[in-house]
C-alpha cells in the first residue's frame, strides 16, 4: 500500500522489451536501500524490485501491466514519480493508494494561477462513478484533492512544492497520466450494490 506522497523524482535508465513485457531501470536516489522483492510505486504502477544497486533498481513489467498502462511509452531520461510502499508504523499523509492503475487520462488543460497551478485531466468513464468533488484521486502516483468536476473531466490545484517536486512541471497538454480511484468508493459501491438494486 502506498499514501501517494511522492518520495522522489527517478529516471528511466533504459528499457529492454521481452517476449513476455519490458524490463525498465530506474535512477533513484533511494536504490541502495532497496531490496529483491519489495514494492515501489512508479508513476502510480505498483512494480516489483527484482534487483538494485546505489544508483538504480530494474523492474519488470507484464505484457498486462503495458497494456493498462503508459509506462511502455516511457524513454530513456524521462523523469518518473518514486514511492516505497508504506511501513506498519509510517505516518499516513495522504490516502489509501493501491498503485493499481485503474485508467489512462490525459492533461486537458494547465493554468498558472498566482503561485499555484490548476490541472485539469480527462476523464474515462468507468471511474467517473468514483471521482467526487473534494474526494481523494491519485495522478501518476500522486495523492491529489478534486477540486472541480464534470462528466467527462476534473480539475485539481497544485502548490509549488507538489509542481517542482514531482513530474507535473514536465507535463504538457495531451501528455498522458495514470488514474487511480478511491478504493474506498469501490469498496461502497461494491457493498451498497445489492441494496440500490431492490425495488421498493
Amino acid at each position: 500500500m502506498f499514501t501517494g506522497i511522492i518520495e522522489a523524482t527517478g529516471e528511466i535508465r533504459s528499457r529492454t522489451g521481452t517476449d513476455d513485457g519490458l524490463r525498465l531501470r530506474v535512477a533513484c536516489p533511494f536504490a541502495g536501500e532497496l531490496e529483491g522483492g519489495q514494492s515501489v510505486s512508479v508513476n502510480g504502477a505498483c512494480l516489483t524490485v527484482e534487483q538494485s544497486d546505489r544508483g538504480s533498481f530494474e523492474v519488470f513489467l507484464a505484457a498486462e501491466t503495458v497494456s493498462r498502462t503508459y509506462l511502455g511509452e516511457l524513454r530513456e531520461d524521462d523523469r518518473v514519480n518514486l514511492e516505497r510502499a508504506m511501513p506498519a508504523d509510517g505516518r499516513f499523509d495522504g490516502h489509501v493508494v493501491q498503485g493499481h492503475v485503474d485508467g489512462v487520462g490525459e492533461v486537458r488543460a494547465i493554468e498558472e494561477v498566482g503561485e499555484d497551478w490548476r490541472f485539469t485531466f480527462s476523464l474515462p468513464e468507468e471511474l467517473e462513478t468514483y471521482v467526487v468533488e473534494k474526494g481523494s484521486v491519485t495522478v501518476d502516483g500522486i495523492s491529489l484533492t478534486v477540486a472541480g468536476l464534470s462528466e467527462e473531466a476534473f480539475s485539481v490545484a497544485i502548490i509549488p512544492t507538489t509542481y517542482e517536486e514531482t513530474t507535473l512541471s514536465a507535463k504538457s497538454v495531451g501528455d498522458p497520466v495514470h488514474l487511480e480511484a478511491d478504493v474506498i468508493a469501490k469498496y461502497v459501491e461494491r457493498v451498497s450494490a445489492p441494496y440500490r438494486d431492490r425495488t421498493p
